[in-house]
C-alpha cells in the first residue's frame, strides 16, 4: 500500500472511529435512560417489527450504493439515476409495509403493532433521499462531515425520546426517536454535503449497475432477514417481555460487534475496491484490517460476557436481569462476526457479487436447520445454534477469500489465534476481581474494567503485539501517522 493511500485510510479510520464511538457513546446513554423509563415488553414491541423494517430498507438500498463505491468511473448522471429509483423505492416499499400492517399484527396477535408500522413506514421515504449522500462521503472516505451528521442527529432524536418518555407515551417515544434520527440525519447530509441531482435520469446507468447491485440487493436482503429471524420465531412463540429480553440482550452485544465491524468495513470496501487488481496489496491489506479487528473484538466480547450481571444491573436497573445468560452467549457469536465480515468486503470489492449470493443463501439454509433444531428447547438453546452457524459462516467465507488472493483459512487463523488466549487470560483477572466483595455494583464494574484493560495491554506489550504496538503509536504518539495524514488529506 502507497504511503498516500495508507495515510488517508488512517486518516479515514480515525474520523470513523469516532463518528461510530461518539455516537456509540451517546446511543447508549440515551438506550440506558429509556430502558429505565420503558418497560421490556415496549421494546419486544419494536423488535417484532425489525425483519419488516429492515427487510423494507434494504429495497431501498438495493445494492446500488455499493455498486456506486465499487464503479471506478461513476458519472453524475449515475449518481441522479439511482438517486431518484430510490425515492421511487422508498414510497413504494412505505406503501407495501402499510399495507402489510394488519397482517403483521394478526401474525403476532399484537392489533398495536398495526398503527405502530402506519407511523415506522415514514423512515422508509425519508432514508431514501439520504443514500446517494451518505455513499458519496463513504467513497471519499469523508466520515468527519459523516460525524457531525450522526452526533447532532443523535442527539437531538434522542432527547425527543426521552422527552416523550418522561411524559407517558411508552412504545411511541421508541417511534419519536427513530424517526426524529432519520429526519435529522437526512436534513444534516443534505446541509453539510454540497452533492446536489440534477434533473437527468438513465436507464443505461442503472442497468450498468444492475448485474452488481441486484446481486448485493439479494444477499443483503437474505442477510437482513436472518439477521433478524431470531426476533420473529422469538416474537410469535414467545412473550413480548421474552423479546424485549432478548432484544436488549442483541442490541448490547451489536453495539460495539457491529460498529467495530462497520468502522472497518466501509473504510476497507473503497480501500480494497481501489486495490482490487492488485492481489498481493489486497491480501496484505485485509490481513491488516483482520488482524486489527481481533486485537480489539475478542477482548471487548470477552470482557462484557464476564461483566454481563453487573452491567446490567448499573446500567439498567434490576429489572432487565433476566437478559444476562442472553447477553453472554451472544457474546460468543460477536467474536467471529467482524472476522468473516471483512472477508466478505474482499468478495464485493473484486466485483462478486453473484458468488457472494451463493454464499449467503448456504448460510441462511444452515440458520433454518438451526432453528428447526433449537426452538423447541427455548431462547437459549437457540443462542446455542447461532454460535454454530457464526462458526460455520466463517470457514465458508474464509475458504473463498483464501483462494481468490491466496489468503486461506488456516493462515488467516494463524495470524489471529494469539489474540483468543491473551483474552482469556484477561478473562480470568476481570472474574477473579468479583471475588473480592465490592460495597456496590457500580465499583465491581469499574473495578473490572479497569483490570481488564490493564492486564489486555500488558500482556499485548510483553508478547509484542506488532499490531497492538502499531494501533498505540497511532493514538498516543506525537508524530502520530492519522495526524500526518490529516494534514495532507487537507
Amino acid at each position: 500500500m502507497s504511503d498516500g493511500l495508507k495515510n488517508k485510510t488512517l486518516h479515514a479510520l480515525f474520523w470513523s472511529f469516532l463518528e461510530r464511538f461518539g455516537q456509540l457513546g451517546i446511543q447508549l446513554i440515551i438506550s440506558i435512560i429509556l430502558a429505565r423509563l420503558l418497560l421490556p415488553e415496549e421494546f419486544g414491541l419494536i423488535a417484532m417489527m425489525a425483519i419488516f423494517m429492515a427487510g423494507a430498507q434494504s429495497f431501498i438500498d438495493s445494492g446500488f450504493g455499493q455498486a456506486l463505491i465499487q464503479k471506478q468511473d461513476v458519472t453524475h448522471i449515475d449518481e441522479c439515476s439511482i438517486f431518484y429509483f430510490n425515492i421511487l423505492v422508498g414510497f413504494l416499499a412505505a406503501g407495501l409495509l402499510c399495507l402489510s400492517a394488519p397482517w403483521i399484527a394478526g401474525f403476532y396477535n399484537q392489533p398495536l403493532l398495526a398503527t405502530l408500522t402506519y407511523a415506522l413506514s415514514l423512515n422508509l421515504i425519508i432514508n431514501a433521499f439520504g443514500l446517494v449522500q451518505i455513499t458519496l462521503l463513504t467513497k471519499q472516505l469523508d466520515f468527519k462531515t459523516q460525524l457531525k451528521v450522526s452526533m447532532i442527529a443523535t442527539i437531538v432524536s434522542g432527547a425527543i425520546g426521552i422527552t416523550m418518555a418522561f411524559n407517558g407515551f411508552g412504545v411511541w417515544s421508541l417511534v419519536g426517536q427513530s424517526l426524529g434520527s432519520n429526519l435529522f440525519r437526512i436534513i444534516l447530509l443534505w446541509f453539510f454535503n454540497t452533492w446536489r441531482p440534477s434533473l437527468v435520469f438513465s436507464f443505461d446507468s442503472l442497468s450498468g449497475m444492475f448485474a452488481f447491485g441486484s446481486r448485493l440487493f439479494a444477499s443483503g436482503l437474505l442477510d437482513t432477514v436472518f439477521q433478524n429471524i431470531y426476533l420473529v420465531v422469538i416474537g410469535k412463540l414467545f412473550s413480548p417481555m421474552a423479546l424485549g429480553f432478548y432484544s436488549r440482550a442483541k442490541e448490547l452485544q451489536q453495539l460495539p460487534v457491529t460498529n467495530i465491524s462497520s468502522i472497518v468495513g466501509r473504510v476497507t470496501f473503497p480501500v480494497f475496491s481501489s486495490m482490487q487488481d492488485d492481489k498481493p496489496r489486497l491480501k496484505h491489506g485485509l490481513r491488516k484490517a483482520l488482524t486489527m479487528l481481533v486485537v480489539i473484538n475478542f477482548p471487548i466480547m470477552v470482557g462484557l460476557a464476564i461483566v454481563a450481571k453487573p452491567l446490567v444491573l448499573v446500567l439498567l436497573t434490576e429489572k432487565w436481569i433476566p437478559c444476562v445468560p442472553y447477553l453472554q452467549l451472544l457474546c460468543v457469536v460477536g467474536m467471529l462476526y467482524p472476522v468473516h465480515s471483512i472477508n466478505l468486503n474482499v468478495l464485493i470489492a473484486q466485483g462478486r457479487s453473484n458468488l457472494l449470493f451463493r454464499l449467503e443463501i448456504l448460510k441462511r439454509i444452515l440458520i433454518v436447520i438451526a432453528i428447526t433444531v433449537t426452538y423447541r428447547w427455548g431462547i437459549t438453546a437457540m443462542i446455542y445454534g447461532q454460535i454454530a452457524t457464526s462458526f460455520l459462516a466463517y470457514f465458508v467465507n474464509a475458504y473463498y477469500t483464501g483462494k481468490m488472493i491466496d489468503y486461506p483459512l488456516k493462515e488467516q487463523v494463524f495470524d489471529f489465534a494469539s489474540y483468543l488466549p491473551i483474552s482469556a487470560v484477561m478473562g480470568v483477572g476481570i472474574y477473579s476481581v468479583q471475588l473480592v466483595t465490592f460495597s456496590n455494583n457500580i465499583t465491581l464494574l469499574l473495578s473490572q474494567i479497569f483490570i481488564g484493560i490493564v492486564i489486555y495491554g500488558i500482556l499485548c506489550l510483553y508478547f509484542q503485539s506488532g499490531v497492538f504496538m502499531e494501533m498505540c503509536d497511532m493514538l498516543f504518539s506525537r508524530k502520530s501517522i492519522i495526524f500526518k495524514a490529516k494534514t495532507q488529506v487537507k
